[in-house]
Parts: C-alpha cells; sequence; structure tokens
C-alpha cells in the first residue's frame, strides 16, 4: 500500500467554516477507485484545491471497504489516523464510542445541516447529539441496469416482477447472452441477496427481517421463498464471474455481453464513464417488486480528531466543502447517486437519478424507505458481516439448504 501525497492548484477561494485560509493536510481514506467513482473523488479534490490545502489521497481498492476498514484500524491503534475516513451507518457510532472522532458542531452550525439533511441521514451523521461526519450522497441500492439492445436481441421485456425475471433471464440465455452479471463477492452476493429479500418479502417483511432481526420472521416460510429465489439467480450467472470486481461486471453489461445487473446505482458512474446515456444504451428500473421501496446506502465522512491545528483547519474546511451544494452536484454528478441535501436543483441529473430522488422523498413519508443490511445502514458491523457470510455460503454450496441456510442466518443475527 502506497499512501501517494497528491498537491492540488487552484486559484484560491473563501474557506467556508475556517476563517483566514492556512494551508493545512487532509489526508482521506476512500475506495473510490473505479472509474465513475474516481471521478467523484476527484471533485472532492478539486473542491479542496481552492481552498489552498494539500490534499493526500488514502485510497484503499475494493468495493465495499472491507480492505479500508483493516487498514484504518491499524492506524487508529497506532495513533496515526487520517483526517478523514470513508464510514457510514452504525459503524459511525462504534467508532465515536472509541473517543476517536471529532466534535465537528461547529462546522454544522455555520452550515446549517439541520435544516438541509432529512432527519433520519442527521441522525446517522451524530453521536450523542454531536456531528462526528459529514455525508456526502444517498445511493438507492435496489436497482436493476439492463442493456436494451440485448434484451431487444432475446426478445424479452426488462422485468418488473420475480417471476418476468427469471422469464427474460432464460430468453437472454438462450440468446447467447450472459442474463446476470455478477461478481462472485460476499458484498456482491449480499447486495442480490438484499433486492431479491425486499422483492419477494416487501418492506414490512425485510424491515422485521433484516434491520430488526426478528427471529420469527427470519424463520419465516418467506425467507424461505426469498432464499429459494436467491439461489435460482445464481443459474444464471456466469462460470466467471467468482471474484470478478463489481465494476467488471458492470462492464459486461455496458458491452452487452450480459443482459442485466442487480446493484446500487454506482453501476450508473460506470455507465457515464462509458460515455453511455440512460434509456437509449441503457436501463435503469427498481430491482424486480421493489418500485414502491427504497434501500438506501449514505456515504459518510468521519472526522477523527487531529493534533495539529492547521490540519485541524484543513479538515473543517473538508467537512463544510463536502456539504456543500457545488460539492454535492459536482460529485454525484460523477458518482450516479443524488444529494444529500434537501432542495437541490435536479436539472441537470438525468432520468435516473430524479426518479431516485423522487422515490427517496416518496418512500420517506410512505414507510417505503428502508437502511441498506448489505451495506452497512442496517444492523452492526459484526452483525452484518456474520450474516453476509451465511448468504454467501449459501450462495456458493451446493448441498446446503434454503432451510438450513434460514436457521443459519437466524444464528448469524444473534452474533455480538
Amino acid at each position: 500500500m502506497k499512501n501517494t501525497p497528491i498537491r492540488t492548484l487552484a486559484a484560491a477561494a473563501a474557506l467556508a467554516a475556517c476563517g483566514m485560509a492556512q494551508a493545512g493536510e487532509v489526508e482521506v481514506l476512500h475506495w473510490w477507485t473505479s472509474g465513475g467513482e474516481a471521478k467523484a473523488a476527484a471533485a472532492l479534490k478539486a473542491t479542496m484545491q481552492a481552498k489552498g490545502h494539500t490534499w493526500k489521497d488514502f485510497a484503499v481498492a475494493g468495493g465495499g471497504g472491507d480492505s479500508a476498514m483493516t487498514v484504518l484500524k491499524s492506524r487508529v491503534v497506532s495513533g496515526n489516523a487520517p483526517a478523514a475516513a470513508q464510514i457510514k451507518g452504525p459503524a459511525l457510532q462504534e467508532w465515536a464510542a472509541e473517543g476517536v472522532l471529532a466534535n465537528i458542531d461547529d462546522v454544522a452550525k455555520a452550515e446549517n445541516w439541520d435544516a438541509v439533511l432529512p432527519k433520519a441521514v442527521a441522525d446517522v451523521m451524530k453521536y450523542k447529539g454531536n456531528y462526528i461526519a459529514a455525508p456526502v450522497n444517498v445511493h438507492r441500492v435496489n436497482w436493476l441496469w439492463a442493456n436494451p439492445e440485448a434484451f431487444k436481441k432475446a426478445g424479452a421485456k426488462v422485468p418488473t416482477t420475480w417471476d418476468e425475471f427469471f422469464v427474460a433471464a432464460e430468453a437472454l440465455k438462450k440468446a447467447g447472452i450472459i442474463p446476470v452479471a455478477h461478481g462472485g463477492q460476499n458484498w456482491q452476493d449480499f447486495t442480490t441477496f438484499e433486492s431479491v429479500a425486499l422483492g419477494v418479502g416487501g418492506t414490512e417483511f425485510y424491515r422485521k427481517a433484516l434491520v430488526q432481526l426478528d427471529p420469527a420472521t427470519l424463520n419465516s416460510p418467506t425467507m424461505e421463498k426469498v432464499l429459494t429465489t436467491f439461489k435460482r439467480v445464481k443459474g444464471y450467472t456466469d462460470r466467471n464471474a467468482p471474484g470478478r470486481d463489481w465494476n467488471l461486471a458492470t462492464a459486461m453489461v455496458i458491452k452487452g455481453e450480459a443482459g442485466m445487473q442487480l446493484m446500487g446505482d454506482w453501476a450508473k458512474g460506470e455507465f457515464v464513464a462509458a460515455g453511455k446515456l440512460p434509456g437509449k444504451d441503457f436501463v435503469c428500473a427498481p430491482a424486480p417488486g421493489t418500485p414502491q421501496a427504497f434501500t438506501f446506502n449514505i456515504d459518510s465522512f468521519a472526522m477523527f480528531k487531529l493534533k495539529n491545528a492547521e490540519n485541524t483547519k484543513a479538515q473543517k474546511a473538508l467537512a463544510a466543502a463536502i456539504m456543500s451544494p457545488d460539492f454535492q452536484q459536482v460529485f454525484n454528478l460523477n458518482k450516479g447517486s443524488i444529494p444529500v441535501r434537501l432542495g437541490m436543483n435536479m436539472d441537470k441529473f438525468d432520468d435516473c437519478a430524479r426518479l431516485s430522488a423522487k422515490d427517496f422523498v416518496a418512500t420517506s413519508k410512505n414507510g417505503g424507505l428502508v437502511p441498506s443490511i448489505a451495506h452497512g445502514m442496517a444492523v452492526a458491523p459484526a452483525i452484518e458481516g456474520a450474516i453476509k457470510d451465511v448468504v454467501s455460503q449459501f450462495w456458493n454450496s451446493d448441498k446446503m439448504s434454503a432451510k438450513d441456510a434460514m436457521t443459519r442466518i437466524a444464528n448469524a443475527a444473534k452474533a455480538q
């Protein structure tokens, strides 16, 4: 692992929430290394350029951030924490409880975060009432991405239900097209499982089973049906799927080698980076059975306690920059997500993003808005990891039955 310092050069701009501009260094740990993600990360660097600070890029490749968290823990334990690190959901509370995160209430008050963030989001960014992280965006996880040319060749239609999904998959297979682009990594398996659970069981089932971890729901006939449907999806993936990165799976859909992919809206960043247009070159649709639901994944940067005063000023400038309307727009246009700020102008966003923004607001009112268990938003990391392991074991096993998997998931839900 080589930490590459990147010096940013640009015209000076006012330092938000930081007083007079004093050059400091911000070391930022993130895992945005693929095409669309790298462009999004570059937008944050560019925003800091104007503030005269040095950006030290601490990028750890590996979708989902598991590798990054391992590196971060060793850095914090050794007393050498970065200024900011990509951490989210319940994990933020765990880090804050260790006493290593900084209080950034002064930035939040100056920038009026309580007024421009949905309460559900603001609450996640706080520990004991104090802001300890800055939210970047909102990702919708329950998306289906499709190549319209592949579907046309197969004489199939983009599915809206799981029954339709398997009809389309069969048609794509007969046309010599890989029906489902998938990367056999545990977080990708879990992402697919999450969308199947939401589409087959509905939001109330999802909330009880995968957020509240209700034992009766985890052991219900509905869960068995979810697992059976999930395993059926695997039959339409290709034999080279194990170990494949998610963006390479997206590339299969972009090229027409595969018909569809179940993946969060960061996949859209890959289509856009490849010069593809939504509605023309690719289709975005809610995962089968989930048009009235929204699994959310919010990226955020936790701010660590620093000893150097100038670096602390730079860190506060970073927090302010992350929440600025200009950055929220530029970043999310590149990332494929939508702004976390309320009241943003969506004119420059494409149809996929506008649909996501509309559904985000609608589901927050109708009860269809649920946290993504596959992406660190629903349960404690230890429990998430335990359930994720079982889901992948079931996906990869020819011998484990759906009932066996169900029992193991219920036991994993008790993990501490």
